[in-house]
């Protein structure tokens, strides 16, 4: 009888799988030092992708798809990557056993120490410096740990990753399985990372019913996280919220009686009539905090000489004359530990920002300096103008996403003196806490933007709030300094910031095309043919547009724009994905943040290759892009993270600049057109703004009232902690 043979593979995709029989034919690759890729076959159900499987079987040979691995049982396998084995052995379930031990096992065990403990339990008296009683937790746990009770195992089969069945461990111990089995949901409010879908998956497969109270709490939870997201509130009143539940949840279930024990339970917070889930509240009180005693260390810096003087000497350096309010931005940044510095496009904020970055490396040459933005172009385009490294806020706070945590906190804080934020309208009140979490060896703060902007996408108006505090020194830059090209944007821009515009009148910079909104694809499509004609390459155009649907709509734009400036063609491949084509040197935009390859929900790249299933060693179609020399592979559902670029949201543009912008303004879009949206995409553009629509639409949208005035009580925090 041929020897059954065990391998150890991590799962990647599935080729074929039959729901009649459970039949599969699915890639995987070896655990081991050579990870050689291998085709399995046999009955598998739920494989996890990025797994590890423990397959048992043999090879067999087909006589048209060459040596597969028929497997006959499988099962998943335990933490066998040093990390994971670090943090495995010297968690709960190994009590007294810390990580320099567990370091000491998997020297002389090795990899694969959980399963030769499990052979051979005797094999820890070959490790040094272990005792009786380390040795029989370790035996005990082990053993225990292979049953149903295993966390890892338990879990896993429930599909979630390593990352996150290891912080659901620290959370709950010994107890893990217990605690879960008993009830899911409470993996919600203990463990960051785990929304109402996952706890709810796990909970259907524990065959809970969908009126279970637990549910109906955990769910009520989520609507309000839910409902404060999607509102950009901080908080919604209670009237309001129960209002909203009845409407959702059966009438015989009692929504204030779950609310107050939620209440009780903190994870909603109630202060008159606001009710807030714990992070938003969280999030104010803990910004108006730092805030209130920042900075936290006081560090003595040498005395500066005459700042005018210095000023002076950066003006015959740079060629360049600082006016009187530039030079009071530049003072009072030296001044004062904190800072905001706010204007429009064109106002100087990137010569002071400039002058600021030379003097302070001038005055303190062995102190650090940190320069983020809340997304990626936004941060490009800051180390481009300051030329210092910057990075966006996730990048520096090491964002796990898988576990939605930052590994740069309170307990390991940023490294560096001085903190400079660019385009912080975009960042909403849970960011600026975490980032100020970590901010407690900084000394100095510098916040820049634009007031006027849209606000973030995240709950909270952080730029507005701190602002109307009155309690810290603002430089509100509104003189217009740039006079070259693009002039006519920014005074239109300013226009409207002041509103004083009363007319769109069309200069070099400038123009408006009145037209149906039927002709509007027409009319675009001549524009960028013009552009073409004068130089311009496709990545200097950006067609913006506020709504998806519709004639003038970010999908019928794509797909008109795609087929002019990026037509089929023998040389170019294309995958059709749904309703959409991605053909190679499609410009496409990036919908989530994925900080492992360093791009973020915004970029805009280039599709560079695609390969098709049959010429991949792994049998999946992928789409690998250029985002400005980032070169990221996208397969499978991965796929779904980009779209096409040629015309994106106004919303997306937000921290980025084009050469030319053409966005429509039709009577389709009335309902999301007003004055923030409307200056936020003309500010998108660095040299030239073609608008095209209906000019009566554009000047009502001037004069509405501003839907997306969000309620927030930062500003009452602040002055709180500061009287």
């Amino acid at each position: 009888m041929e020897d059954k043979i065990k391998l150890h593979a991590k799962y990647l995709l599935t080729i074929f799988h039959s729901e009649e029989t459970g039949f599969t034919v699915a890639k995987f690759r070896l655990y081991d030092g050579e990870e050689k890729e291998f085709t399995a076959i046999g009955i598998f159900y739920d494989l996890q992708p990025d797994v590890i499987y423990t397959l048992t079987g043999s090879y067999v040979e087909h006589s048209k798809y060459g040596m597969q691995f028929k497997t006959e049982a499988y099962e998943k396998m335990k933490p066998n990557d040093t990390d994971s084995l670090i943090r495995y052995f010297s968690g709960p379930l190994f009590p007294g056993i810390g990580k320099q031990t567990a370091r000491l096992i998997l020297d002389v065990l090795g990899e694969q120490a959980i399963y030769k403990i499990v052979e051979d339990p005797d094999i820890l008296l070959t490790i040094p410096k272990l005792n009786d009683k380390k040795r029989a937790v370790l035996t005990e746990g082990v053993l225990a740990d292979g049953q149903e009770n295993d966390p890892v195992h338990y879990l896993s089969k429930l599909g979630l990753g390593m990352k996150m069945i290891m912080k659901i461990e620290a959370a709950y111990g010994k107890d893990t399985v217990e605690k879960i089995k008993e009830n899911p949901f409470l993996l919600v409010e203990d463990v960051d990372g785990i929304g109402f879908k996952t706890a709810d998956k796990i909970a259907s497969n524990l065959n809970f019913e969908e009126s279970h109270p637990y549910r109906i709490r955990a769910l009520i939870l989520a609507n309000v996280k839910e409902s404060s997201m999607a509102s950009g509130d901080s908080y919604l009143t209670m009237d309001k919220m129960v209002h909203r539940l009845e409407k959702k949840l059966s009438k015989d279930i009692c929504v204030r009686d779950y609310l107050d024990e939620l209440i009780r339970d903190r994870q909603l917070i109630m202060e008159e009539d606001r009710l807030y889930h714990h992070t938003q509240y969280d999030a104010e009180r803990g910004i108006a905090q730092f805030l209130a005693s920042f900075p936290y260390i006081e560090i003595p810096h040498d005395e500066i000489a005459d700042i005018d003087d210095e000023i002076d000497k950066m003006e015959r350096e740079f060629a360049i004359k600082y006016e009187a309010k530039q030079r009071a931005a530049i003072r009072c940044f030296f001044e004062e530990p904190f800072m905001i510095l706010t204007g429009g496009p064109g106002t100087g904020k990137t010569t002071i920002i400039k002058a600021i970055i030379a003097l302070y490396k001038k005055f303190y040459c062995d102190e650090t300096i940190v320069c983020c933005a809340p997304t990626g172009r936004a941060a490009k385009r800051l180390s481009e103008l300051t030329e210092t490294t910057a990075s966006t806020i996730h990048s520096l706070l090491h964002w796990d996403l898988e576990t939605n945590t930052f590994l740069i906190n309170d307990k390991d804080p940023i490294q560096a003196d001085l903190l400079i934020i660019d385009e912080f309208s975009m960042v909403d009140a849970w960011l600026f806490y975490n980032l100020l979490k970590a901010s407690k060896t900084i000394t100095k703060i510098l916040l820049i933007g634009d007031e006027d902007q849209l606000p973030s996408v995240g709950p909270g108006a952080v730029l507005r709030d701190i602002i109307a505090s009155l309690q810290f020194p603002i430089v509100s830059l509104h003189k217009i300094f740039r006079q070259n090209e693009g002039s006519g944007v920014i005074t239109l821009a300013h226009d409207v910031r002041e509103n004083i515009c009363v007319d769109i009148v069309d200069n070099e910079d400038v123009a408006f095309l009145a037209c149906e909104s039927t002709d509007i694809r027409d009319h675009i499509m001549s524009i960028i043919l013009t552009a073409f004609d004068r130089g311009y390459a496709d990545r200097d155009i950006q067609v913006l547009s506020p709504m998806y649907h519709g004639a003038a709509g970010i999908d019928t734009l794509n797909s008109t724009l795609q087929k002019m400036m990026n037509p089929p063609a023998e040389y170019r491949r294309e995958l059709r994905i749904g309703y959409r084509i991605f053909r190679e040197n499609d410009k496409v935009l990036q919908l989530k943040n994925q900080p492992e390859d360093d791009v973020y929900n915004g970029d805009i790249g280039k599709i560079a290759e695609i390969v098709y299933a049959d010429e991949d060693i792994s049998h999946m179609n992928k789409i690998i892009v250029d985002f400005d020399g980032i070169i990221v592979e996208y397969g499978g559902e991965q796929i779904s993270h980009i779209t096409h670029a040629y015309c994106i949201s106004i919303h997306k543009s937000q921290g980025s600049e084009y050469p030319i912008v053409i966005m429509p303004v039709v009577k389709e879009h009335s309902y999301m057109l007003q004055k923030r949206l409307l200056y936020t995409g003309i500010t998108r553009a660095k040299q030239s703004l073609i608008l095209i629509g209906d000019k009566d639409v554009f000047f009502r949208a001037l004069h509405a009232e501003d839907r997306t005035v969000r309620n927030t009580t930062l500003t009452k925090r602040i002055v709180e902690y500061l009287e």
